[in-house]
């Protein structure tokens, strides 16, 4: 009778334990909802010192004011794929994260609103992710 009870307590502490050590938030990106900004709430998010280290030194740039090295950085990015939320023009600017090896711009780009939203592609826009900074 004995050995029932504690078997029984075991597998409970055991439940307990594995719901502690896989964690119980839903967050993106390995961060917890709450510690997103409005802005990125849905979104994956990235903590800015996780991101390669030509995006840390794009991210520099940008809060240097430039120089940029290259003519389109600071444009505005139009968001035409709709992945970003809906703003009006002119609220989003692009900038390039050099890619070692590409010869040309490459896929990477970090895309700043307005309002102090940084984001972060690697695939050209088809995805992105909220930098937390």
């Amino acid at each position: 009778m004995l050995t029932r009870f504690v078997l029984r307590v075991l597998a409970a502490l055991l439940v307990c334990l594995a719901v502690l050590v896989t964690g119980c938030s839903s967050g993106s990106g390995g961060e917890a909802e709450t510690s997103a900004p409005a802005w990125a709430h849905g979104m994956p998010t990235v903590p800015a010192d996780r991101l390669p280290a030509e995006a840390r030194r794009t991210l520099r740039l940008i809060d240097d004011g430039g120089p940029f090295p290259y003519a389109k950085d600071g444009s505005v990015f139009g968001n035409f794929e709709g992945e970003l939320p809906k703003r009006r023009r002119g609220h989003y600017r692009e900038y390039t994260v050099p890619t070692p090896g590409e010869r040309d711009r490459g896929a990477r780009r970090i895309v700043t609103g307005s309002g102090g939203e940084t984001y972060y592609t690697d695939d050209h826009y088809t995805s992105f992710k909220a930098v937390l900074r």
